[in-house]
């Protein structure tokens, strides 16, 4: 198969876990963020509600009922018929992987029937590349904080597929300290959203709880005695509505506090003056602020994608694919998922 090259549009297809993404994407490396033709989503959050998190295997038969539909969705927002794809590009992992499986399968048989390549992208680098479809794009050299509910990773990324990670999750990410804490509080699913929405009612100073791992060297993540400081706070309190308030502004300003001074110490180590910052948690207003206050003072420039690209979507894997694709990466006719998968075995780009 030969290299696809603009203009033929990439589909982007991402089933990772509880959201069901796909987008359809024309790569203009001069201009990436006028690229974008079309983007669909459906999320599961009613689905797995009731049971107060992910269940995997109602998330893939889910996968499967939703993802076509949304395929033609796409497709009819664009204007498009599936012989005018060039490639397809899915999410290969990390993830569930059932939810993996059904994705890759779709894309990878889609594919097959038009003729055209395919290829597996890793779920964290579409995050990490998700402010290229904004307007302003960062270019490399720049450090990158990947915060979800799965990961919390600060990466070095010298070009497309050259990346060093510089600090990781050694537990409980960020997102998923959020999400965890919401359910001891008693909020509703999804926990992360409705805490950070809670903490703007709070009052400050009337709780504080440590920036773990901050009063040591290194750059690496842990938040599980986070929450458990809360848990310890809430259960010897008046259990309030507004001491829940307070409990929640105190912890989403330790979470925020901790990944700005990480956030900083990555780049005085690198020396690189591009922050950029992905992830579902990319969402949170105080980290949005805290950190555009810190790069304006400091002398920094950060970058976020747009809200709806925060949390997972099929726009930022038919970026990262459309990238690959367009350098003449492809798939063989096999479906293989990774549900881990590091991000520094990546190939590069070029």
């Amino acid at each position: 198969m030969t290299p696809v090259t603009a203009p033929r549009p990439i589909l982007g297809i991402e089933t990772s876990c509880d959201e069901t993404g796909v987008a359809l994407l024309r790569w203009e490396p001069a201009a990436p963020g006028q690229g974008l033709l079309a983007h669909a989503l459906y999320t599961q959050i009613k689905l797995h509600a009731d049971y107060g998190g992910v269940v995997p295997e109602l998330a893939s038969r889910d996968h499967v009922r939703k993802l076509l539909p949304l395929v033609r969705e796409a497709l009819a927002q664009a204007g498009l018929t599936p012989a005018d794809l060039g490639g397809v590009a899915y999410t290969a992992g990390p993830g569930l992987v059932g939810a993996l499986l059904v994705g890759a399968a779709t894309g990878r048989a889609m594919a097959w029937a038009l003729g055209v390549p395919a290829i597996g992208v890793h779920h964290m680098e579409g995050h990490l590349l998700a402010p290229l479809l904004e307007d302003d794009p960062p270019e490399p050299p720049f450090v990158a904080l990947l915060v979800s509910g799965g990961h919390s990773m600060l990466v070095e990324v010298q070009a497309v597929g050259h990346y060093r990670i510089l600090g990781d999750t050694l537990d409980d990410a960020a997102g998923e300290a959020f999400d965890k804490t919401a359910k001891l509080m008693g909020l509703p699913y999804p926990g992360g959203p409705a805490l950070a929405a809670l903490a703007g009612s709070g009052r400050p100073g009337v709780f504080r709880f440590s920036r773990p791992m901050t009063d040591r060297p290194g750059l690496d993540f842990s938040f599980s005695g986070l929450k458990t400081q809360v848990l310890l706070a809430w259960q010897q309190s008046d259990q309030s509505e507004q001491t829940r308030a307070d409990v929640a502004r105190a912890f989403e300003e330790a979470i925020v506090d901790t990944l700005l001074i990480k956030c900083r110490r990555a780049l005085a180590e690198t020396g690189a003056g591009r922050l950029v910052i992905a992830g579902g948690v990319g969402a949170n207003r105080r980290l949005r602020e805290e950190l555009a206050a810190a790069g304006a003072k400091d002398g920094f420039k950060t970058y976020f994608p747009r809200l709806q690209f925060c949390t997972d979507n099929g726009a930022m894997i038919a970026l990262a694919g459309a990238i690959r694709l367009a350098h003449g990466q492809h798939q063989d006719e096999s479906v293989q998922v990774f549900p881990r998968w590091d991000l520094q075995t990546l190939p590069p780009a070029a």
